[in-house]
């Protein structure tokens, strides 16, 4: 493939901040719509929210830097891990203590096994039935908190929310399919301002709150973690951080077949080590923690820039913006509906993903879809349980049972390994 600006080349200041713009345009939507959805769910107070908000944008910043200068060292953008979300989403009814000393802890588990080479044996376990099913299950399990989304409480009527996401939907659709090389890689963050314009000419725009911001402030006064063990949201976190840690392994990986750097190996053990390092620092943050995204090597491709320096103009961005509440309750001010089309969209391209493992690994086998057809199933059932169903499961196995992704993720390992071996 023809690069303009390989590796380790340094461009020319303009062209780096050019090229360090297009990297936040990508890492940047990711944080303001899963820090939205787990910010509307543990923190009533706005302010809390931003302030979720501020953190996420830091710790994503310090990921992609530390990464791109001792890590990994490719040219890989980072952000929340949706895996996380659908491990926070399942656990509202813990504590929030819980829910981010699980993360902690699965950080550090992924740290220590990635930097001692334990990491290596288990990937044994992740065969391309289970790869597969771990992507489609991430997006399946989704689809409740989805729904919500396109579907909000408020003025408008739920019919006219439903319509505005499916057409909203189709428009990105047809976009993806007409658009090509950059456009098509940013095409998120067209579909967010895009969208959010157009609710505002229907519908009117949302009032900013009242409550009033600071152009700059700090959040290290709100970075005490009250340690909760849970045994049951670890037990459901670390079948989460199985997921991360497939993904993160998949987004390295495809990069590196992209660029064919030395040391690969190395490469992807200080890769892996400093995602968990970073997730365990998410923890005591009290955010969700970061992955690296598998779309960076369509970048690349589409740019013709392989430097991996130009990401750090868009870390130095970030970093900005974490330090400035009045900015980020400014570029998160979009409605509920827009970012429930956007986050199906992405979830589309997930299952797309999914499905490429599948068939491009080995002739497909009917064994094979019976081996994804029941974790899918039952993922998507228990996602869809009752609230007063999983209320009735045990409270130390609610965090487990009553979670879709944990349910499926255990039934495909139990299929794939043992009941339907090949």
């Amino acid at each position: 493939m023809e690069l303009r600006y390989r590796l380790n080349d340094v461009p020319p200041w303009g062209e780096t901040a050019l090229y360090g713009l297009q990297w936040l345009a990508i890492a940047l939507p990711a944080i303001l719509i899963i820090g939205r959805v787990v910010g509307m769910l543990q923190f009533p107070a706005y302010a809390d929210q931003v302030l979720f908000l501020q953190k996420s944008c830091f710790i994503t910043a310090l990921t992609v830097a530390v990464q791109v200068i001792w890590g990994h060292r490719l040219p890989l953008v980072a952000g929340p891990a949706t895996v996380l979300l659908i491990g926070a989403v399942a656990s509202t009814g813990a504590a929030p203590g819980a829910v981010y000393t699980a993360i902690l802890g699965g950080g550090l588990l992924l740290a220590v096994l990635s930097a001692t080479g334990i990491f290596n044996v288990l990937q044994k376990l992740f065969t391309p039935r289970v790869v597969a099913a771990v992507l489609l299950l991430i997006a399946f399990t989704l689809a409740p908190t989805i729904l919500q989304l396109m579907v909000p409480a408020g003025p408008v009527a739920p019919l006219a929310s439903l319509l505005f996401a499916m057409v909203l939907l189709l428009a990105l659709f047809i976009a993806y399919g007409r658009l090509g090389g950059l456009w098509r890689s940013t095409l998120i963050v067209w579909g967010l301002i895009a969208g959010t314009l157009a609710h505002a000419a229907l519908f009117g725009f949302q009032p900013m709150p009242k409550a009033p911001l600071p152009a700059v402030g700090g959040f290290l006064h709100r970075l005490v973690l009250q340690p909760v063990v849970d045994v049951g949201v670890l037990l459901a976190f670390l079948f989460c951080f199985l997921a991360l840690a497939v993904n993160d392994l998949g987004s390295i990986q495809s990069i590196g077949a992209m660029l064919r750097p030395s040391d690969m190996p190395q490469r992807l053990r200080r890769g892996i080590t400093l995602t968990g390092l970073a997730n365990a620092l998410s923890g005591f943050f009290g955010v969700l923690g970061p992955v690296n995204f598998s779309l960076s090597p369509g970048v690349v491709a589409a740019t013709g820039c392989a430097s991996r320096f130009t990401l750090l103009p868009a870390a130095l961005a970030l970093l900005g913006l974490s330090f400035s509440p009045a900015a980020i309750a400014f570029v998160g001010h979009l409605p509920d509906v827009v970012i429930g089309s956007i986050l199906l969209y992405i979830l589309t391209a997930q299952v797309a993903a999914g499905l490429d493992v599948l068939f491009q690994a080995e002739p497909f086998q009917f064994r094979h879809g019976m081996i994804l057809g029941l974790p899918l199933l039952l993922g998507t059932i228990v996602a869809f349980l009752p609230p007063g169903v999983v209320a009735a499961f045990p409270a130390v196995l609610r965090p487990v049972l009553g979670n879709g992704f944990v349910v499926g993720t255990a039934a495909v390992l139990l299929l794939e390994h043992l009941i339907l071996r090949d």
